[in-house]
């Protein structure tokens, strides 16, 4: 009796090991957050020195003839993730914003506002995140674009997208194309 009692005792431990393991592991996998974009990408960097960064953007801008289009935003923003997904995974778009853009990621984040580089550049945050700022080869600010406008849904326009970009390009703004206007 005492070795069937043993048995009986060793077996239901066993089974309510085994029971609770697969419970654990069930809640483990349920609970466990689905992978997507704005998980694994990280386009801000807080630590960043944006000023100086920016300075780089610029002169490679100039020596490139494109202006520099700033992205202000941050990991935090998932507006701001979705547009770098939607510009970088279209083809069109993307090789607009290749052809006449050195692309900037400004970060605003509770580790690091910038306050100075927002200042500097007319407190574009009052639009929020994402906020688009162009500057010219020589680092001045041309245009400000509060995200909101290109938006569709609950994601961007692609015509409202490249209308933006090909509107504020380098040629769009030569006072050689106006001469007859």
């Amino acid at each position: 009796m005492k070795k069937l009692s043993k048995t009986i005792f060793i077996g239901l431990m066993v089974f309510v090991t085994l029971n609770k393991v697969s419970a654990q592991a069930k809640v483990a996998l349920l609970s466990k957050p689905e992978i997507n974009h704005s998980d694994s990408v990280k386009l801000y960097n807080p630590n960043a020195n944006a000023e100086a960064e920016i300075k780089i953007a610029v002169a490679k801008a100039k020596e490139q003839n494109k202006h520099v289009l700033i992205q202000a935003g941050g990991n935090w923003c998932s507006w701001c993730l979705l547009f770098n997904k939607f510009t970088t995974e279209n083809a069109q778009i993307d090789s607009v914003i290749k052809a006449n853009y050195i692309v900037y990621h400004l970060n605003y984040s509770p580790e690091n506002k910038n306050k100075a580089v927002f200042e500097k550049y007319g407190f574009p945050q009052r639009f929020g995140f994402p906020v688009f700022i162009i500057l010219d080869g020589n680092g001045n600010r041309i245009h400000t674009q509060n995200s909101s406008y290109l938006e569709e849904g609950k994601g961007y326009n692609k015509r409202k997208v490249l209308e933006f970009f090909n509107e504020w390009s380098l040629s769009a703004l030569n006072p050689a194309n106006y001469k007859n206007y």
